[in-house]
């Protein structure tokens, strides 16, 4: 295929990611969204295949066989509760690649005095460096999120300093590269700094922060594929490869605000280090909680006006989105108004919860943000809380000795009854007690959520 009909078709990939994103932006149109980047990635591999000069299609072939393989079993057969692992685990891979690419584009030209002009060595080093970061915190990332390691964070004294001196000798080492002799053993050096760098980048954040992580772990990929677009020559692994770094950076912005924290306060606070949670149903100060029965709350519900559930992580664990969904549907039989309160952090990954209740078909129009549902909790009659914890918090608003002081929750304290699906007193990501537990406006329905669903699914239908 010549240039100006690659060139051509790649400006049409491009297009194609670029309206993808933009469909992506609404719940109603991702699906379409989705299948735009898709087809332009298509379209980008088979332009790339066809391309003049290019060798080694068989290896190729065998790489994309296997990259399939891995990536339709992955879609299909990762349960919901582990696909935040799956994102970072393939953003990981991708800057993987980068690193990868950079490093096989040096050992090609650089045996070649000045062959590798000064250009073109910063683009290659840049490729490599945040690849190997963007590589290495992932993995960790997964890890934590696997329970592969803990999810607390792992600190050690010095760390900031340390993790300052290795990333400088990177960079030193880099443009050691870039002014003197072009080696190809200081560009391995350079690989393994940001390697190690990536992986004591990511063990001080905490679990909770994972979410904030994965975004920006996300555009560091971006970037490394621009990067590596500068090296290879191709425009449009630059122009795709800024769209991830934009999107992701503005996410990771967007994340900490949910927050009403800084991304260096979630980069380097070391936040969810202390446990202060009970062991039992009463709180360290003697308060109780009330607990209550699948049958009491299904009359709850039945005889409401207005119902907000308020997913968490423990729903994806149990799996209970499709049994959220059957309740709602009964619930709506009977004239009750159902809605959703969807935090932006709840869950392990940004729309995590949007994702998992777009899989029962729940209708769009009945999911609500933060922001819209807030002010509608003072007219709800019930407040269902299924898994949640750190973002129903009250202490985020009248605790000022609170870790999560002034992060933006869902006010569920404000409607007129909140019932709580969990399966014990056991903190959230963050580790922190929760006095919603011990209001007296607050019922506890200590099961599974799948479970726990079911039995009020069948008590409902007894009324």
């Amino acid at each position: 295929m010549g240039e100006n009909a690659s060139s051509l078709l790649y400006l049409v990939t491009i297009a194609t990611f670029i309206l993808a994103l933009k469909f992506l932006s609404s719940p109603r149109r991702a699906r379409l969204g989705n299948w735009l980047g898709a087809a332009g990635m298509s379209l980008a591999i088979v332009v790339t295949l066809a391309r003049e000069g290019l060798e080694g299609y068989g290896l190729m072939a065998i790489a994309m066989a296997i990259g399939a393989v891995v990536g339709a079993v992955g879609a299909r057969r990762v349960k919901m509760t582990a696909m935040p692992q799956m994102v970072a685990l393939f953003n990981g891979v991708g800057g993987g690649a980068a690193a990868l690419i950079a490093l096989a584009e040096f050992h090609n030209l650089a045996p070649e005095p000045g062959r590798v002009g000064a250009d073109e060595t910063v683009a290659i080093l840049l490729s490599a460096l945040i690849g190997s970061v963007s590589f290495a915190g992932s993995m960790v990332a997964f890890a934590k999120l696997q329970d592969l390691v803990s999810g607390r964070p792992i600190v050690y004294p010095g760390q900031t300093v340390g993790n300052a001196l290795l990333l400088a000798l990177a960079v030193v080492l880099g443009v050691a590269i870039v002014l003197g002799p072009q080696e190809e053993w200081l560009l391995v050096l350079v690989l393994v700094g940001a390697l190690l760098f990536g992986v004591l980048f990511v063990l001080p954040i905490g679990g909770a922060d994972m979410p904030v992580v994965i975004s920006l772990l996300n555009a560091f990929t971006g970037l490394a594929a621009a990067a590596t677009g500068f090296v290879l020559h191709l425009n449009v692994l630059i122009v795709s490869g800024m769209l991830v770094g934009a999107s992701g950076t503005l996410l990771t912005i967007l994340m900490g605000r949910a927050m009403n924290r800084s991304i260096a306060n979630v980069l380097f606070g070391a936040f969810g280090q202390v446990t202060t949670a009970p062991a039992a149903a009463e709180g360290a100060d003697g308060r109780s909680v009330r607990s209550t029965t699948a049958e009491d709350v299904a009359v709850m519900l039945a005889y409401a006006r207005r119902v907000v559930f308020v997913p968490g992580y423990g729903l994806a664990v149990a799996q209970a989105q499709h049994d959220v969904r059957a309740l709602a549907d009964l619930l709506e039989e009977r004239g009750v108004e159902v809605k959703y309160g969807i935090h932006p952090v709840a869950g392990r990954m940004p729309g995590h919860m949007n994702v998992l209740l777009a899989e029962a078909n729940v209708p769009y129009d009945q999911l609500y943000e933060m922001e819209r549902i807030n002010p509608e909790l003072p007219q709800t009659d019930v407040a269902v809380i299924l898994g949640a914890n750190d973002v129903v918090n009250p202490a985020a608003k009248e605790d000022p000795g609170s870790p999560i002081y002034g992060m933006p929750i869902i006010e569920v304290d404000r409607a007129g009854t909140v019932v709580v699906v969990k399966r014990s007193m056991s903190p959230g990501f963050a580790g922190i007690d929760n006095p919603l537990f011990y209001d007296e406006k607050t019922a506890m329905l200590f099961a599974d959520a799948k479970k726990a669903l079911e039995t009020v699914i069948a008590s409902v239908k007894d009324i």
